[in-house]
């Protein structure tokens, strides 16, 4: 029997309170646009009610394809109070990308950004989906709403709340399902890990559509901070908003390169939390957004994890090492949130990998932080849950203190010679170099060993080095057999959110060759 206490656990509470507490509060900044609390939630409630007017309703899917705007902030609350599930599409996908992600998830509705109506076309075109564009359509779909229809109750914690598709680097993307439950969770553990107040002022660097933003959607609104939209997270409108105030936000390595790169860059005079995942970040870039006066947060996990599973919690006493020890223990992924769960790294057989720091294994999680499975996928599902834990497909180490620290994809690792290399150590080792700017490694063909490792880098602007000279550099700081044999200037290719595509210098290298290690 259901408790009369007990409520089912959905981020949609945190906006029903904060709507009453901090109502006349400014809750969204976007652009010239400013919405109060109260506007906010009577906009998102509105959303809901036409929803379900529209017919659409529990278990129902809405898609939305837009960049980081306010309309984005409502969907989240106004879906999911229809029990409908949001669907947010990736908006740097291709046409074709889009297309087949909206055939899969068989939405109801997509909500568009008349800036991506040509990556729809195609999409629309072939499914005949409703479209409501941003602006005055959706405007009028808000006052066609009224004061009514009535709006369900939530029923069950673990109702899909939301739909995400991974990014299909390596096959076709699957669709991760988020429950009202995990939201929630998820949002108050991203409160608690990076220190959210209602003083706090969020600026949007991270796209929504991944992992619904990390679930920050939810949790900046939970405590009744602000929240600060930007379309793109271009350099100058980023310094622009720290200049302005903003005191968090959220960004993989990638983005943080051009943000400390940039010309703007320079002491900050607001207090600012920077949390980073996405791509394990090199100790050197740690320290250079430290020196600018930011506190990291260093967090790890996948689509399938709601974003953030772990963190690299810091004790205090660890701001008394020495910079370098410092910003290596940064750089690990660290411990399950605070929220609940667990991680391992295990060896084949399934056996705990020892605690020594070296011994490599898979990660793997459990708990409130992982997804439901995968949508029309229960093979997918039943195969990744494997032993009842999820399979990261990730390499790691466990240390002494427990701490997971990421090696690589275990479809990375280079084996040369019967060795073992991380790629992420050597491009670690290289990126403490001043001129590297970015760095990949992967493994190319050698007749002797199997593979080699070889780097390919961006060069910092205005800065030159040669390939002799990285190798050298290289040398210093790890064994002699991780060193690459050959370095390769080039701009890398990156997935639509911004992580390097290491599978196509892969093929490229390995072209006409079978790789014999995998």
């Amino acid at each position: 029997m259901r408790r009369a206490n007990r409520d089912e656990l959905s981020p949609l509470s945190f906006l029903a309170r904060v709507r009453r507490v901090y109502g006349g509060r400014v809750a969204i900044v976007d652009g010239d646009v400013r919405r109060t609390y109260a506007e906010f939630g009577d906009r998102a409630e509105r959303l809901a009610r036409a929803l379900v007017a529209a017919g659409i309703g529990p278990g129902d899917r809405v898609s939305m394809l837009a960049l980081n705007r306010a309309e984005v902030l409502e969907a989240h609350f106004g879906v999911p109070a229809a029990l409908a599930i949001l669907n947010m599409v990736n908006t740097r996908l291709a046409p074709a990308e889009v297309r087949t992600i909206i055939e899969h998830a068989r939405p109801s509705l997509l909500l568009l950004d008349p800036a991506l109506r040509d990556v729809a076309a195609d999409a629309v075109t072939a499914t005949g989906v409703r479209v409501v564009e941003l602006g005055p359509p959706y405007e009028t779909l808000l006052e066609s709403a009224g004061s009514g229809p009535q709006l369900p109750a939530l029923d069950d914690e673990d109702r899909h709340i939301s739909l995400n598709y991974t990014s299909g680097t390596t096959g076709r993307p699957k669709g991760v399902l988020y429950t009202h439950r995990g939201a929630y969770l998820n949002g108050l553990g991203e409160v608690i890990e990076t220190g959210l107040t209602c003083d706090s002022r969020y600026l949007w660097t991270l796209p929504m559509f991944h992992c619904n933003g990390w679930c920050f959607p939810w949790a900046v609104t939970a405590v009744g901070a602000t929240h600060v939209c930007i379309p793109k997270p271009e350099p100058g409108a980023v310094w622009r908003e720290l200049r302005a105030g903003a005191t968090h936000l959220c960004a993989a390595p990638t983005v943080l390169i051009g943000v400390v790169g940039h010309q703007d860059a320079g002491p900050l005079a607001t207090a600012l939390t920077v949390t980073t995942a996405g791509a394990p970040p090199a100790p050197t870039l740690i320290g250079r957004v430290e020196a600018l006066g930011a506190r990291v947060v260093h967090v790890y996990g996948l689509t399938e994890t709601y974003g953030p599973f772990t963190v690299c919690a810091w004790p205090g006493e660890w701001d008394a090492r020495p910079d370098d020890e410092r910003h290596r223990a940064k750089a690990r992924q660290g411990v399950p949130y605070v929220f609940g769960g667990d991680v391992r790294v295990v060896d084949p057989e399934g056996r705990d990998v020892p605690a020594d720091g070296t011994a490599l294994g898979e990660v793997l999680m459990r708990g409130n932080g992982v997804m439901a499975g995968y949508f029309d996928d229960a093979e997918a599902t039943e195969a990744v849950f494997a032993g009842g834990w999820f399979h990261s497909g990730d390499a790691g180490v466990q240390h002494p203190d427990g701490y997971v620290e990421l090696r690589d994809r275990f479809k990375d690792v280079i084996v040369s010679g019967g060795e073992n290399i991380s790629t992420i150590e050597v491009e670690q080792a290289l990126a403490r170099h001043p001129a590297v700017q970015e760095v990949a490694v992967v493994g190319i063909p050698d007749e002797r060993w199997g593979e080699r490792p070889k780097a390919f880098v961006t060069l910092a602007p205005g800065v030159t080095a040669s390939a002799d000279e990285l190798i050298a550099f290289a040398r210093q700081h790890i064994a002699g057999y991780k060193v690459p044999s050959a370095v390769e200037f080039c701009e890398l290719p990156k997935t639509s959110t911004g992580k390097v595509q290491k599978f196509v210098l892969r093929e490229r290298e390995w072209k006409g060759r079978k790789r014999r290690i995998n």
